[in-house]
């Protein structure tokens, strides 16, 4: 059973009991990310996310690390360009433990000069790693350029020259500007007793400030433009990312997207990876997948190959998805990936960490937890004319961003752009 409480400085927290498990799962979310920066200070969330890691002034880091150890837990956290989170699991008899490792981290935190200056150079080397990951680096080139200008087109972990030069003030005044009350949601999942853990997050978590008004900003809504990105890099294979203007994770027409994206590429049963690796053997790698942020979203397929293939292979994923608009999907697909989907719904809701994070992700999305019965009714609803409308509507070839990292001095790319 769900219930929605608040703590006194505003804080909503999300408690969903769990008593047949013997584990249980405790997160924050702030509802801060890179969309949030600006030039001078791009990769700060993310730099804030590594250095709550780096002691307080009851725990050194190493601290942290082996308590949570020593009680067989797990901590950890994220930045996205919208949301951090950080987390924990356990067994449910040390969740307090792990409650009280993760209040500590927020309300005393050192970040000391010394730590902050070790801890760049990490976080630089990550940077670079990105750099050296070609998959990820043809998503983050279209991103960028897709929404170049905005703040949703921010790289996460910031450039190497911002992150040198954020000093320890800009990261306690973005602290006390979005680290605040009405700005956080508490999730809390497994088997634990309700009203116990409750008054100790009022105890651990109540004290936070409750309100600032500096981070209410009015953003302006990103605008798609149609981007070409190459990046030559002397590796074996080429990596391809293509990108469609798609909807926003508050959109009515999500449930119509999980399907569609499951079918065309979200699945080893879909269309682009049975009839491309598959059946051709032309890619190692292909599949497709949504990034939706609050004001909008793109829709991606990637694909990783032979640079002699490329022509080969783009080719037939715009016949696919050419096919998939013309003559949509079969009932007999429609109902499979239903039933996938719906699967891993139920399996989902079966485990403390993703009622969680589901449970914590929506209620700082939506202002509510979505039912897991809704999300089964949307999934039900959808038709196969909209998923022929929706495909019709949003993969326009004539509109779609790409950008491919590798040997890419002599392929020809003319042809797809």
């Amino acid at each position: 059973m769900t219930k929605i409480k608040q703590l006194s400085n505003g804080i909503t927290v999300v408690m969903e009991t769990m008593p047949y498990l013997k584990s249980a799962a405790f997160g924050v979310w702030v509802r801060v990310g890179s969309s949030n920066e600006d030039d001078s200070n791009n990769g700060i969330a993310h730099m804030i996310e590594h250095m709550l890691f780096k002691g307080t002034s009851r725990r050194s880091a190493k601290q942290i690390a082996d308590e949570m150890a020593q009680i067989g837990g797990n901590i950890n956290a994220y930045t996205s360009k919208e949301l951090t989170s950080y987390y924990a699991t356990t067994l449910s008899e040390h969740l307090p433990l792990a409650i009280d490792i993760i209040a500590d981290m927020f309300n005393n935190s050192l970040i000391e000069e010394k730590a902050l200056k070790k801890e760049k150079g990490v976080i630089i080397e990550e940077i670079d790693m990105y750099d050296d990951s070609p998959e990820d680096l043809a998503h983050e080139m279209l991103q960028q350029r897709i929404w170049k200008g905005h703040p949703l087109g921010y790289m996460i972990s910031g450039t190497k020259k911002v992150v040198r030069k954020v000093s320890r003030n800009q990261i306690m005044d973005f602290i006390n500007t979005y680290y605040v009350g009405d700005n956080m949601v508490i999730s809390v999942a497994g088997n634990f007793e309700e009203d116990k853990i409750f008054a100790l997050l009022q105890e651990q978590f109540g004290v936070i400030k409750k309100s600032c008004e500096n981070n209410v900003i009015e953003r302006i809504k990103p605008e798609y433009h149609k981007v070409t990105c190459k990046k030559q890099k002397d590796i074996e294979q080429l990596h391809c990312n293509i990108a469609f203007d798609c909807i926003s994770y508050l959109s009515e027409e999500r449930f119509v997207l999980s399907i569609l994206n499951s079918i065309l590429g979200g699945s080893i049963n879909s269309r682009l990876f049975q009839k491309i690796r598959e059946n051709s053997g032309l890619t190692y790698s292909i599949y497709s997948y949504g990034s939706s942020y609050k004001e909008t979203g793109l829709l991606h397929i990637y694909a990783a190959m032979n640079p002699s293939q490329t022509s080969t292979v783009l080719k037939k994923i715009y016949q696919i998805i050419g096919d998939l608009k013309k003559k949509g999907v079969t009932a007999e697909e429609l109902a499979m990936t239903k039933e996938q989907i719906k699967t891993e719904i139920i399996l989902g809701s079966e485990s403390a960490k993703s009622k969680m994070n589901s449970n914590g992700k929506s209620m700082l999305n939506r202002g509510r937890v979505t039912p897991m019965e809704e999300l089964i009714e949307g999934i039900n609803r959808v038709s196969i004319s909209d998923i022929k409308e929706f495909a019709n509507r949003y993969l326009d070839l004539n509109k779609c961003s790409l950008s491919v990292v590798g040997n890419i001095n002599d392929i020809d790319l003319k042809a797809f752009i």
